[in-house]
């Protein structure tokens, strides 16, 4: 910006440095006086207002201005047309005191000056080049002023100005597309990676396939491997669990077949026998659902209670449902089974009238909490359950079947398992958290 208004102002010094020059080839002396035509060549000298104004005085020596005794109104040897709109001499007047009273310096033979001066609060130009014409007899010096008005540049400057801005404000728009759309190109490979794993965790897919930058690549090829591991790891599991099941079916057939077996061991046989159908079943689906295949709450829920309903429908028991819509829990639909299905036999039989079962969503937690009006668990108690190791079956009636299978679940989901006594209702309470991101 500074650069271009000391460019202009450069162009129009010597502009009017030019324009003095034209004047000077039309100035003549003869006797001691100045003639001038009456019309110049350049019109603007010769139209009332044009903008550029000229005139010419004599010069005021220093003597002249330490004395104060000169009347600058003499000093006025000529001015062009143009130049009566300022109403001379009032005007010239201050223009010379201006240019020479402020400098305490005349200018000399050959100098030249260049300044803004204020006419009546409005900006102008001056250009001021002292000269003297000589004959045989005496010389006769002179200085030519030559004035125009400033506020032309003063508006071209503003709208440069304006058009600078502008300019900028367009090329910083395209410089921030132009990042939006290379932040947009770089990480559009981290984009595709999310959709991707996303697709794996709702078991539409197995591994990740797309061709990813050599930055990603070494991680990509990491998660597949892990991936992969994970589902043979999975597999082996539910083989073992299924190789080991098969195995003791035989021998407990055999045991069953026996017609000296007393009615406690036959129940034993027959508990140990539903246990190994249903561990049998539970590898069968959950080998064929997805290793991270999230699995409606609401359904498993209703089809629970129904069975739950059936088994104890002699019993005077309220169960209190409070769930929300939508819930996922991640993981396999056998396992939930097994959580909520421990947990309501246990209420069922722990619990005087009532039991509560509330399902919600907590931020990024699935909350499970069943809670009953029985006795409620001892403090001591609390703490035995949750040793690994320790027999769950121990307990007292309706509380210690199946905790241990809960608790070793829970775990196996990085869960969480809260055993305390209800506040509501006055027996005990399990509260589990899953995580559901």
């Amino acid at each position: 910006m500074n650069s271009f208004e000391k460019h202009m102002v450069t162009s129009i010094e010597n502009e009017l440095s030019a324009y003095s020059y034209s004047i000077l080839a039309v100035a003549e002396v003869e006797q001691a006086s100045l003639v001038m035509p009456e019309v110049l060549i350049e019109n603007q000298f010769n139209v009332t207002d044009s903008g550029l104004y000229a005139f010419i005085s004599k010069p005021t020596s220093q003597q002249e201005i330490n004395n104060g005794a000169f009347n600058l109104e003499d000093k006025i040897l000529w001015q062009s047309q143009s130049s009566f709109i300022l109403n001379l001499p009032d005007i010239l007047t201050d223009l010379l005191l201006d240019e020479f009273a402020s400098e305490h310096t005349p200018l000399a033979t050959g100098d030249k000056s260049f300044s803004t001066v204020n006419i009546k609060n409005t900006p102008y130009f001056i250009y001021s080049f002292a000269v003297s014409f000589s004959d045989e007899e005496q010389d006769f010096p002179i200085i030519v002023h030559i004035v125009r008005d400033k506020q032309t540049f003063i508006e071209l400057i503003n709208d440069f100005e304006q058009q600078l801005w502008f300019g900028l404000a367009i090329l910083m728009l395209i410089i921030l597309l132009l990042q939006l759309a290379w932040l947009m190109w770089t990480l559009k490979p981290l984009s595709t990676l999310q959709k991707e794993i996303h697709a794996v965790e709702q078991g539409k897919a197995e591994k990740l396939t797309s061709t990813y930058p050599k930055e990603l690549s070494k991680l990509t090829n990491q998660v597949n491997q892990l991936l992969v591991t994970e589902q043979k790891q999975r597999q082996r599991y539910r083989n073992a669990l299924s190789d080991l099941a098969h195995s003791l079916k035989t021998p407990l057939a055999v045991l069953q077949a026996q017609s000296d077996i007393s009615a406690v061991n036959q129940e034993q046989i027959n508990r140990i026998n539903s246990t190994i159908d249903h561990q049998l079943k539970r590898a069968q689906s959950a080998g064929q659902s997805s290793w991270l295949l999230g699995i409606g709450v609401t359904p498993i829920v209703d089809k629970l209670l129904n069975t739950l309903a059936k088994i104890y429908q002699h019993q005077d028991t309220t169960l209190k449902l409070s769930s929300h819509k939508n819930l996922r829990f991640k993981g396999d639909e056998a396992d939930l089974l097994e959580l909520l299905g421990n947990l309501l036999d246990n209420a069922y039989k722990a619990a005087k009238s009532t039991i509560k079962l509330t399902i919600e969503q907590q931020g990024e937690l699935l909350i499970i909490c069943v809670e009953d009006d029985g006795v409620g668990i001892k403090s001591e108690q609390i703490e035995r359950i949750l040793e690994r190791g320790t027999r769950a079956d121990t307990y007292e009636s309706g509380h210690g079947v199946g905790l241990a299978i809960v608790r070793d679940l829970v775990k196996s989901y990085q869960g969480e398992l809260n055993i305390g006594n209800s506040l509501e209702l006055g027996g005990a309470s399990f509260t589990l958290r899953f995580s559901t991101s």
